[in-house]
């Protein structure tokens, strides 16, 4: 099987592939205001959360065109507070810096625009910002059937220093479609039911735990969440992508059941993990392309 990862700029690499090239998408986005990857003009930094949501619109507008007709996105992302650090910037004023929980940011510039979006989007000290129904609710706006929300359950979620909540242990995974109609084969991934020779429809809560990996790569989707999707709405020799193929999780078990695989991602660091990734999986069966 083969594996073909485009690097560079998500909005200018995806307009290179061809309308309804692609059977089944499995992706997590950067989520805003998190991390900071080491690019200029990368999604997850926006000034204000609803640049943000504009933008993750308009990559999956383009996702939706190489979708074919019966294909199906499934789409992974989590959520973050309002959280504000009284005292002093770094830059040594005065002030409270507001932001997204764990958000660290080199420099204070931004900050005012963050605090002026967030403030426009009516949230308020403490409050979830709700981003992935944000976001799936856009794109519902924007032409996608929103079929499903999948609940991943995680067992092993990372320790948070809030007293007044209960600690988040889950993501959504939403399932979205062209129309009406589209490929699903429920039979690969059915689960156990009660008697040990029984099972059934598998359900909309998924307990899948995280794991860590030893590349540099800050988050790594579980192997174990891309699975379900990959072998439930595509088949052998089908092509799989993912426009943020960071640690190549979804090319890497997307070649492992017979799938073909295609991805985009900004920085040439992360590639060169995917590909080794990808290459150590099945040595005498995967063949890659960094285009």
């Amino acid at each position: 099987m083969k594996a073909t990862i485009l690097v560079g700029d998500v909005l200018t690499r995806i307009k290179e592939i061809p309308d309804q090239t692609v059977q089944c998408v499995v992706t997590s986005p950067p989520y805003w205001g998190l991390r900071d990857y080491g690019h200029d003009g990368q999604i997850g930094l926006e000034a204000t959360p609803q640049a943000y949501v504009e933008n993750i619109v308009a990559v999956f507008r383009e996702v939706r065109r190489i979708l074919k007709d019966d294909g199906v996105l499934w789409l992974n992302l989590g959520d973050s507070y309002v959280h504000t650090q009284p005292g002093r910037n770094r830059n040594g004023t005065g002030g409270q810096i507001v932001r997204g929980e764990m958000y660290r940011r080199k420099n204070n510039k931004g900050d005012s625009d963050k605090f002026r979006g967030i403030v426009s989007m009516g949230l308020k000290v403490k409050e979830i910002m709700g981003m992935p129904w944000r976001i799936a609710l856009a794109l519902q706006a924007d032409g996608w059937w929103l079929r499903q929300d999948i609940i991943w359950h995680k067992p092993n979620p990372m320790p948070e220093s809030a007293m007044d909540r209960c600690t988040k242990a889950h993501e959504y995974l939403f399932m979205l479609t062209k129309s009406p109609n589209y490929y699903f084969n429920g039979e690969p991934i059915r689960e156990p039911a009660v008697g040990p020779d029984e099972n059934r429809i598998k359900r909309s809560v998924w307990t899948i735990p995280t794991k860590p990996f030893k590349g540099a790569h800050f988050a790594v989707m579980p192997e174990a969440l891309c699975e379900p999707p990959i072998l439930a709405t595509s088949k052998e020799n089908d092509l799989v992508f993912d426009p943020f193929t960071g640690s190549g999780t979804v090319a890497t078990v997307a070649l492992r059941h017979g799938r073909n695989y295609l991805g985009i991602e900004l920085n040439p660091d992360y590639t060169q993990i995917a590909v080794d990734r990808i290459n150590n999986d099945q040595p005498m069966l995967n063949e890659t392309e960094i285009a």
